[in-house]
């Protein structure tokens, strides 16, 4: 009997917890339809509609700012065009009523050169404004980057939405779990505690490749190299750059840390690293360094520097340094490039992954998060991009003292 009456005992303890494991499941039920899926799925479409006006409304607006863009530089370069020819036009009949005075004639000769002298020294007209150019052809770089935003913001969601990321953070605040104080922002306090001397610890000797320079190149023994007008009848060369004005250096970095410095001479000059791997034969639009994944660049565009990576640009609000120094950790997978002067070190800008403050978010950042730490899987070698005519550089000197250094590399 004890044993029948624990056993109809547990029965019923079972009935019980049943009942309110039905009920509950009822209460669910309930819940379900009256949340309604067909409401909530009317809900995310009306998001996704809303999502995808604010995403027309953003392409319509570069559509027209490309299309005004290009309108406005036409005009200014075709006028600009127009007033060169005519100039040109006018001198060359100065110059023909010059010629055809008699000599006997001086006062006939001298009226002529005055005519010729007053059109020489006439005023040019306005170059056309690099910046107005700029602002339109960066279009494609603002677009790229809200579509990396699109991207990973919708990969975080929809993780969340697995459950393999339910914190509740948003996507700036998740997007890389990178310690500060392991790699601290030099980027941020430009003055820079080491000295030069620290550095040529690291020093690095370079020697330009002739066989990598492009034909518009000139070197300079293997230290020099200025991009000129008429191509130089350089042999064949498989590692030779077709499409860009660049040059490599010969030596290959893969490990350790490495230190060169870099005379802007004159013009526009781009300096930076480069996979070696790297195809000299891709096109000037994927082959300049910084416009791809396999490179990176510090660039002086005659007006302030930027740094390049991936297509992303990143603008440096510095003062102009002639020396340039690179400083490569591949330990740290971090490069930082400086300006020197007076054996002082001016960071200029640091590429590292680094984590995003909370509540800010920087396009060209989240592409180094992604994909610069992949740069140092290969070897790697130093690159110059010469982008103006007059574009000049030398390989800068190094003080005596490192000399020892460089042997024992």
């Amino acid at each position: 009997k004890g044993q029948r009456g624990k056993f109809l005992s547990n029965v019923e303890n079972e009935l019980e917890e049943l009942a309110v494991t039905i009920a509950q499941t009822r209460k669910m039920l309930e819940l379900i339809k009256v949340s309604g899926a067909g409401e909530l799925q009317k809900r995310v479409e009306k998001l996704f509609m809303e999502a995808s006006e604010v995403l027309a409304a953003f392409q319509k607006e570069v559509v027209g700012f490309i299309e005004d863009g290009e309108r406005s530089r036409l005009a200014e370069a075709e006028a600009n065009l127009r007033w060169k020819e005519e100039r040109r036009a006018k001198l060359a009949q100065c110059k023909q009523n010059l010629e055809s005075v008699p000599s006997t004639d001086t006062i006939y000769f001298l009226q002529e050169f005055q005519a010729l002298k007053i059109a020489m020294e006439e005023n040019l007209s306005p170059a056309p404004s690099f910046q107005n150019e700029l602002s339109f052809t960066k279009s494609a770089q603002a677009v790229s980057a809200v579509k990396e935003v699109l991207a990973a913001a919708c990969k975080n969601q929809w993780e969340r939405l697995l459950g393999k990321g339910g914190d509740g953070l948003s996507f700036q605040e998740t997007e890389e779990e990178v310690s500060e104080s392991q790699f601290p922002d030099k980027s941020s306090n430009p003055i820079c505690p080491e000295s030069r001397d620290y550095f040529l610890k690291f020093a690095f000797i370079i020697d330009l490749d002739s066989d990598t320079a492009d034909k518009f190149i000139q070197l300079f023994g293997t230290k020099g190299a200025k991009r000129v007008l008429c191509p130089i009848p350089y042999p064949e060369s498989v590692t030779r750059f077709i499409n860009c004005e660049q040059v490599l250096g010969e030596n290959v970095m893969n490990r350790g840390n490495y230190y060169w410095e870099v005379e802007l001479i004159d013009g526009w000059v781009s300096i930076g690293i480069i996979a070696e791997d790297f195809n000299p034969r891709e096109s000037y639009d994927r082959g300049r360094l910084g416009r791809n994944d396999k490179s990176c660049c510090l660039q002086w565009n005659g007006q302030n520097y930027a740094v390049w990576f991936g297509g992303f640009e990143s603008v440096i609000q510095q003062p102009f340094f002639q020396t340039i120094g690179v400083f490569l950790e591949y330990s740290e997978k971090a490069l930082t490039f400086y300006g020197v002067k007076d054996s002082k070190m001016t960071c200029l800008q640091q590429l590292k992954v680094s984590r995003f403050k909370k509540g800010q978010f920087d396009a060209f950042q989240n592409k180094i998060n992604h994909q610069f730490p992949s740069l140092f899987s290969f070897n790697l070698k130093p690159a110059f991009f010469l982008e103006s005519v007059d574009a000049h550089l030398q390989i800068g000197p190094l003080k005596k003292d490192c000399v020892s250094v460089l042997k024992r590399r």
